[in-house]
């Protein structure tokens, strides 16, 4: 309940407590105000500091504590009891148990040593001080673990923009670099299909820097989103990897639906590697890509006519990419040698996982 309410009403909460209930005794005591009053403000204000030198403050409560318990005073132990409270939720658990022991040893002498009290008025004393360090204990534990979730959201963040960043780049590069070679290959004997290639490698240059301005999130109003192509894109994809010679089937089964926009991305990605990969490494001439809409699930595979897994893509980041974006969803990726010859992959993302 309390990590809901701001710090700065906590804090003023309790120290407003621990005055009024201190100054409230000192009041009714009667004699000695001159000098119980002011410890007793000052036990109370220190709790203010007590966030930020948990240690300190927690020592001089007790110094305080015992001071006013050698006047028969006892009841700025609450201070000290809020000082435990810090020390549990800041500090690591040997270490604060180690200095809430010594405290609550240290405020309990007076009591032991006379000025009307009794040994067993510590024990309700002994339960507050075990209270009090319980509950910092739970809460310190708690944030840690918050920040354990903070630090695994934001290294899956990460890796989701890694793996991003590799397809889009990867794949656009590519595009050019066989648009480049294409190009320097005619140069001299057909100049006007030259032009043609360098067109298609500006074009993609400048569609490889669109996707990347919003996948860094750096534009000028800082409200960039992600890139989050979709398997409505395929065609725009393939069209893109024609350019450059390659010739690709593209086959869809069943109806189009919506899916879930990260299970969407995801599939389209998948297509981008493969295709990127045959470019790449395979020395095709064909390719076929194959969609379908199951009931349950979104299939799609590649394949293409090339070399074979033996000189055709290699298991680097691309495909460890892809498994990882099937592996999110609870999928199946199969890749090697295709029935004809060539490479194929072949992704099953179930529906249900998304």
């Amino acid at each position: 309940m309390l990590r809901k309410i701001p710090n700065w009403f906590v804090d003023l909460c309790v120290v407003l407590v621990v005055a009024a209930f201190s100054l409230a005794n000192v009041f009714h005591r009667g004699d000695e105000v001159w000098l119980l009053a002011p410890l007793s403000l000052l036990g109370a204000l220190l709790l203010f500091r007590r966030r930020r030198y948990p240690v300190a403050v927690l020592a001089a409560e007790t110094l305080l504590a015992t001071v006013l318990g050698l006047f028969g005073a006892f009841w700025l132990v609450a201070a000290v009891i809020a000082g435990v409270w810090t020390v549990a939720g800041q500090l690591d658990r040997s270490r604060s148990l180690r200095l809430s022991i010594a405290a609550a040893a240290i405020v309990a002498l007076p009591a032991l040593g006379g000025n009307g009290w009794r040994a067993w008025h510590l024990v309700p004393q002994g339960i507050f001080f075990v209270a009090a360090w319980l509950y910092g204990e739970n809460q310190r534990a708690y944030d840690l673990e918050r920040e354990e979730r903070s630090r695994k959201a934001v290294a899956d963040e990460r890796a989701r923009i890694a793996r991003e960043l590799h397809d889009v780049v990867t794949h656009n590069v590519s595009v050019m670099v066989v648009q480049a070679a294409a190009g320097n290959d005619v140069w001299d004997t057909h100049p006007e299909r030259a032009r043609e290639a360098l067109q298609n490698v500006e074009d993609t240059g400048r569609r490889a820097l669109g996707e990347l301005r919003r996948l860094l999130d750096i534009s000028a109003d800082g409200e960039g989103t992600l890139p989050q192509p979709g398997l409505d894109r395929v065609d725009e994809l393939v069209e893109q990897v024609r350019h450059v010679g390659l010739a690709v089937g593209v086959t869809v089964e069943g109806p189009r639906r919506p899916v879930p926009q990260a299970l969407d991305l995801s599939a389209y990605r998948i297509v981008q590697e493969a295709l990127t990969n045959t470019l790449r490494h395979a020395h095709a001439t064909h390719a076929d890509v194959r969609v379908r809409y199951a009931p349950d699930a979104i299939e799609v595979e590649i394949a293409d006519n090339g070399v074979g897994p033996g000189g055709g893509a290699s298991d680097g980041r691309g495909l460890i990419g892809m498994r990882e974006r099937v592996g999110l969803f609870g999928g199946d990726l199969r890749t090697g040698a295709g029935p004809d010859g060539g490479f194929s992959v072949k992704a099953r993302i179930p529906l249900g996982a998304a």
